[in-house]
């Protein structure tokens, strides 16, 4: 993922590679979605066991957040927006790109 974002970010892109880019995230997607499910039900089951302590429910909260668990589930929902935002520009260059190719047609 890392290796798209900087591609787009530092790469003069073609059009063509740009659709290869889009391709691919959108896949990522996929993967960054069965992730998330995965992620939320390992740091659910590690905040319930938080919760069925002594201390209190804030706590217990804090607690769970500072897990393994947690940082995995973060991650995961932020490679998805990641994921999200490049699609998005991606799609606004592909966008701008046929547009110029349109005006830059054959001339009279």
């Amino acid at each position: 993922m890392k290796a798209i974002q900087v591609e787009v970010r530092d790469a003069d892109l073609l059009p063509t590679r740009a659709a290869e880019l889009l391709m691919k995230t959108t896949a990522l997607l996929g993967n960054c979605q069965t992730e998330i499910r995965q992620a939320d039900y390992d740091y659910a089951v590690v905040l319930l066991a938080c919760l069925g302590g002594d201390e209190a429910a804030n706590r217990a909260r804090i607690r769970a957040e500072i897990s393994p668990e947690f940082r995995r589930k973060r991650e995961a929902r932020d490679t998805r927006e990641l994921c999200v935002e490049l699609s998005r520009s991606l799609k606004y260059f592909l966008k701008a790109a046929a547009e110029e190719m349109r005006l830059s047609g054959p001339q009279p």
